[in-house]
Parts: C-alpha cells; structure tokens; sequence
C-alpha cells in the first residue's frame, strides 16, 4: 500500500482513535506503535484485540456501513496512517462480487461472534 499522498496522525500511548459507536469514515494502518481494540464494561474495560505495526483496523464499520462494534487507543504511542472511506469503497468497486459478498458475511460472523464473547 502506498502511503505517500495519505494522512497520518500521531497519538501517544492511550490516546483514543474513535469509540464504540461512532460511526465510520475511515480505516487505520498501525505505522508505529501498536493499537488496543476495546469495549467498556461496567468493571472497566475488555481488550479485545492489539493489533500491531502493519495491522489494519477500523475497516470493519466501513464494510457493512454499521457504528464501530468497539472502541481504539493507542496501546504503545505511534503513528497511524489514515485510509478514507472514499479508498475503501474504491477498492471494494473493483472486487469481484462473490468477494464483496464473503467479505459482508466474514464482517457479520466476527460481529456476532465478538457479540457472544463479550456477553
């Protein structure tokens, strides 16, 4: 991927990058650092996945167009590299169908799973 004419941003570590429910205008690449994919509970917080440099995030709620199933920060300050909405849907516009279509299904399975999991 090429990351030349794309937006970066810097966040220290616990720094939030979006949370659960927001809705979805971009997708993150962890350039440095590493990310925490995490939802509050009434105890305090579950991490549900660190994703690290190299890893993508976000890009879930941008596939099925649904709010973010969780929240981000930054779990070791960093950089992360900004891919709009506009690249996604771009790229999906080229993918084969059947492709877009297991892609959807993939997206609903790790929802429901991540759903059963932290209940």
């Amino acid at each position: 991927m090429t990351t030349e004419l794309m937006e970066r941003r810097t966040y220290q570590t616990g720094a939030l990058i979006f949370k659960q429910g927001d809705s979805a205008n971009n997708a993150y690449v962890v350039q440095e650092g590493s990310v925490e994919i995490f939802i509050a509970k009434d105890d305090g917080v579950q991490v549900l996945a660190t994703i690290p440099k190299g890893g993508i995030f976000g890009e879930m709620a941008l596939i099925d167009d649904t709010p973010r199933m969780a929240s981000a920060r930054m779990g070791k300050g960093g950089t992360v590299v900004i891919v709009n909405r506009s690249t996604i849907d771009q790229k999906l516009a080229k993918t084969d169908p059947f492709i877009r279509t297991l892609l959807n299904i993939f997206v609903q399975t790790i929802r429901r799973l991540s759903d059963e999991k932290t209940t």
